[in-house]
């Protein structure tokens, strides 16, 4: 069998190494844009501020030892451009010297990922406005870095969150401008209010309610633009979401964004075509239909789940509920399951329990409070969403709500939970129990 993977990352090599341990037979091509393979871009940020020492470190597995050790015929800076779905081959050019190629296949897995949204905006070629989802692009942001002092940063999304706490730890003087009216849109405004303040707390100058339309300067960028002002800088990084790749796929069936739609299987709309990871739909179980969170995690497992079954088994994709959790300096953000606008959207009449809790007994030295915010469906009762913000203990109350999320529990059934308590590290009550507890029903 002849396998065809295009992608080198998460969810390409997780499942050319399942085809490997699984079918001895198979002949695996996989087929990179770049030529690096198998890294963890969700820690480039922390490239920045140290916590990283290099880009190397992110690096699980390089292109030789997925050749040497696992006889994969890995091919680094080959972009694909075109699939002829009834042929069964894909072809493309050298990224360097131009020359074509093309490869016939038995089964084609489509890892392509995504990659980061630049916005129309003018002059967005002068030097110094950066992007950062892959390595060299963060190689090249950090080869500017030891020369200024002022970064502005546009996006308060995840990424855009993480890279203002790496700057600033670095020293530098970060501005962060943003279109929306508050960082983090997805989460309620209370929540939102305290991740504007741990900016503001840090040093940060936040510019809510500002779309940005371009730059200026000579060569490099001097200043960005917004509908509102003209603000200096020295650099620019742009963190305004990400796009699948998938504009070489056209025949295909595709969300509104672009992401491939696979099936359970992972299987897309054409026969023995895979797709997984961020240029992939991904199944929302609480949604019941197709959505798009591009996320390292589940990149790693559709990835898994696709090579399973090009290797002959019937595996399939459970689904996601929505997690997702940052740090953004002494705070740790975190959600699952769906918002109140998602809710809204599904004509979901639900419920909201905001509440104050400790992260741990409140007797107990550093103590700390959350803001929780829960969101329960008002007939079933079902859990419908969660998110909180504090300093300690977001993490595994985040877990363990989106384990119930899974499992369809209700608001009651959480106060029935078995979960570890001492005090160090929870109340006699936990967290995620104080509001069943106090507003669940009775009887």
């Amino acid at each position: 069998m002849k396998v065809v993977i295009i992608g080198g990352d998460a969810a390409g090599m997780s499942a050319a190494m399942e085809i490997v341990r699984n079918d001895k037979s198979a002949q695996i091509v996989v087929l990179e844009k770049g030529d690096i393979y198998s890294y963890g871009q969700c820690g480039l940020p922390y490239v920045i501020n140290g916590k990283v020492p290099n880009t190397d470190e992110l690096i699980a597995r390089d292109v030789e030892e997925f050749r040497s050790k696992y006889d994969i015929d890995a091919r680094i800076f080959h972009e694909v451009t075109a699939i002829d779905t009834k042929l069964q081959t894909v072809s493309g050019h050298d990224v360097n010297s131009k020359e074509p190629f093309e490869f016939a296949y038995d089964k084609l897995l489509i890892a392509t990922g995504a990659a980061p949204k630049m916005p129309p905006l003018e002059n967005a070629d002068l030097q110094g406005i950066h992007m950062i989802k892959t390595i060299p692009q963060m190689n090249a942001l950090m080869e500017q870095l030891p020369n200024v002092k002022h970064v502005t940063v546009v996006g308060g999304g995840y990424i855009g969150l993480e890279v203002v706490e790496t700057v600033r730890e670095r020293g530098l003087d970060v501005r962060l401008i943003h279109q929306g009216s508050q960082l983090m849109s997805i989460l309620d405004p209370e929540l939102s209010k305290i991740i504007y303040e741990e900016a503001i707390s840090h040093g940060v100058e936040v510019l809510l309610n500002e779309e940005t339309i371009g730059f200026e300067g000579k060569q490099c960028v001097e200043a960005i633009r917004t509908k509102t002002g003209t603000y200096p800088t020295e650099l620019v990084i742009v963190a305004t979401g990400v796009s699948p790749n998938t504009q070489f796929a056209k025949e295909f069936a595709k969300l509104g964004n672009g992401a491939l739609i696979v099936n359970e299987k992972m299987e897309t709309s054409i026969a023995n075509v895979y797709a997984a990871g961020d240029c992939a739909s991904h199944f929302n179980r609480l949604k019941q239909h197709d959505d798009y969170l591009p996320l390292g995690t589940t990149a790693n497992k559709q990835g898994r789940i696709a090579g399973l079954n090009i290797a002959g088994f019937n595996y399939k994709f459970s689904g996601i509920v929505g997690t997702s959790i940052l740090k953004f300096f002494d705070l740790q953000i975190g959600m699952t399951g769906l918002s109140n606008a998602d809710a809204d959207k599904l004509h979901a009449l639900v419920e909201a329990y905001v509440m104050e809790v400790n992260d741990i007994a409140s007797y107990y030295p550093h103590a700390s409070k959350m803001k929780l915010r829960m969101l329960v469906e008002q007939q079933s009762r079902k859990l419908v969403g969660l998110q909180i913000v504090g300093k300690h203990g977001v993490d595994k109350r985040i877990d363990v709500f989106a384990t119930a999320l899974y499992n369809e529990m209700t608001f009651e059934e959480l106060l029935d939970l078995d979960l570890a308590y001492a005090p160090p590290f929870s109340g006699v009550w936990d967290a995620l129990m104080q509001a069943p507890k106090r507003y669940g029903k009775k009887g």
